[in-house]
């Protein structure tokens, strides 16, 4: 699972006053579950084992994988063996070049120079300021002695520090926040509710880069904590999707430190006090020119990585064209030196289950009693670097978006986490009514007649701090409308560390719910009519 980073911060947050189940459905254990082979779900969902899972997962966690990170050998290895599974259950090879593959380009980039000087004082990236070079362009040198400071950088119908102000080609320096009165209301929402700006960032970039605006100082009043949570990916090469080129909906921009803030204001400081009492009073907005001696250089390094997403098919029957996509990242950290971080639990479990429900689909087809929807099993890269394959299926789809009816994803279910240490037979359901109450309906269902786990609802309360609706790959397909179901074993002391490895593997359980995820998409690939949408894209 990718961890939370900036981008999974900066999200709006005004879904939390939706209403989403964030219980705990605990099975009626009084009824008999059903496990009679004559019904095809179960005898299709009995070829999924122990065995095979463990066979799987030992390859793919193993030191040989070198934790398969993107853009990596060890990474490449891992989709070979899983294309290889795939090509041995005789599904077609639908990807590039008749291979089961979907090829994913990746921009690596790092700063080859990054410094600013601000009236001859310099200041130190990573220490009084941060840019994230896969979110800014190529900016070789930058000169200016105009600096407008722009309030908040918000530009909404009930407030506006944009109006009236044409800042093409202009250089500014906003605030975090939202602006708000004597008593804590917000300007824009007239209460104590903060507004959709309050903590989205990104939209103000947003608003800057339509505006025309050339560069963004964001004043951060807590840039050392902000350094903290964000050092390792600034100080290693990150991946956006891309093939050379950068491509930004958001204007540059650079996060700095009260002091540097201070030094660009310089002798404007009290114009600017005055402003933030008219601002606290009438909610006034602001655009103060400043006159510092500014040079700054962004010049990055961009290299090319090919990845795959990779592509197990299995066609329908009469309902074909409409498709279930079930995914799972195979990716992972990689390596540190001679610290391999294999990944048994993120993902190679799920990877390891979505092969076995493939295989489960093919020997459906194999008997004659073939899937009614087309199925595609889908192991994407680039989870773990920012959602980026399941980004790049879901923006260049190889069937059409419109005709995939939903999504089950699948990202570490090997594990027991303490709250269940002593009931493993368990699973976070998270997502499963955001978009259909239909898919939440269906799952409990299937639960209660073929599996009686505990469905634990926990992460699926919009007021999580964790936001794992946000951090796996199935909220690319529901940012397009799919309805998507998210299986998660919750988080453990081995969590994205070298110690997660294959023998901490509860290949019992993983059994278990490997089995309910199939039952589920057996279901949604087999029922007369396609899920219903009945809930709102976050």
């Amino acid at each position: 699972m990718r961890i939370l980073i900036l981008l999974s911060l900066s999200l709006h947050s005004a879904f939390l006053s939706a209403q989403f189940v964030s219980g705990i459905t605990y099975p009626d254990t009084t009824q008999q579950l059903i496990d009679d082979v004559n019904d095809v779900s179960v005898a299709l969902a009995n070829t999924i084992t122990q065995q095979d899972l463990t066979a799987h997962l030992t390859i793919l966690a193993s030191d040989e994988f070198e934790g398969r990170e993107t853009g990596e050998k060890g990474n490449e290895m891992a989709a070979n063996y899983i294309a290889e599974h795939f090509r041995d259950l005789g599904l077609p090879a639908i990807g590039i070049e008749n291979t089961y593959y979907q090829g994913v380009a990746f921009n690596k980039t790092s700063w080859k120079k990054n410094s600013l000087i601000v009236n001859d004082q310099e200041y130190k990236h990573l220490w009084d300021y941060l840019a994230f070079p896969s979110m800014n362009e190529n900016i070789p040198t930058l000169i200016s002695n105009e600096v407008i400071f722009l309030g908040y950088g918000i530009d909404d119908a009930h407030y506006s520090d944009y109006k009236g102000n044409d800042l093409r080609g202009k250089i500014i320096m906003i605030n975090e926040g939202e602006p708000l009165d004597v008593d804590g209301n917000s300007f824009i929402t007239s209460s104590q509710t903060p507004s959709e700006w309050h903590d989205n960032i990104y939209k103000k970039l947003e608003v800057a880069k339509k505006n025309g605006v050339k560069f963004v100082y964001v004043i951060s009043n807590e840039i050392k904590k902000f350094l903290g949570e964000n050092r390792k990916y600034l100080i290693t090469p990150g991946l956006e999707l891309g093939d050379g080129q950068h491509r930004s909906a958001f204007a540059n921009h650079a996060y700095i430190s009260p002091g540097i803030a201070k030094e660009i204001i310089g002798k404007k400081a009290k114009k600017i006090k005055r402003w933030r009492k008219k601002n606290k009073k009438k909610g006034k907005a602001c655009d103060i020119k400043l006159k510092p001696n500014l040079t700054m250089n962004l010049d990055k390094d961009i290299d090319v990585l090919d990845g795959h997403n990779v592509l197990g098919y299995i066609e329908g029957t009469d309902l074909k064209d409409e498709l279930l996509i079930i995914s799972a990242h195979y990716d992972h950290l990689g390596k540190r030196g001679k610290d391999v971080y294999n990944g048994a639990d993120d993902n190679g479990s799920g990877t390891s289950t979505v092969m076995e429900i493939a295989e489960a689909f093919a020997k459906a087809k194999e008997i004659g009693a073939g899937p009614r929807r087309s199925v595609l099993c889908l192991l994407v890269t680039g989870e773990e670097k920012g959602l980026l394959g399941s980004q790049y299926y879901a923006e260049s789809p190889i069937f059409p978006i419109a005709n995939t009816v939903a999504n089950i994803n699948i990202d570490m279910v090997g594990r027991v986490d303490k709250k269940y240490a002593l009931h493993p037979n368990y699973i976070y359901v998270i997502g499963s009514d955001r978009l259909s109450t239909q898919l939440h309906e269906i799952n409990e269902k299937m639960n209660q007649k073929y599996s009686q786990l505990i469905l634990d609802y926990k992460y699926n309360d919009p007021s999580d701090p964790n936001r794992y609706y946000f951090r796996s790959d199935h909220y690319n397909f529901a940012k397009k409308g799919i309805p998507a179901i998210f299986y998660f074993n919750g988080v453990h002391d081995d969590y994205h560390k070298i110690t997660d490895t294959v023998e901490k593997i509860n290949f019992q359980k993983m059994e278990k719910v490997a089995r309910h995820f199939f039952h589920t998409a057996w279901d949604l690939a087999n029922r007369n009519d396609r899920i219903i949408v009945d809930g709102k894209v976050e």
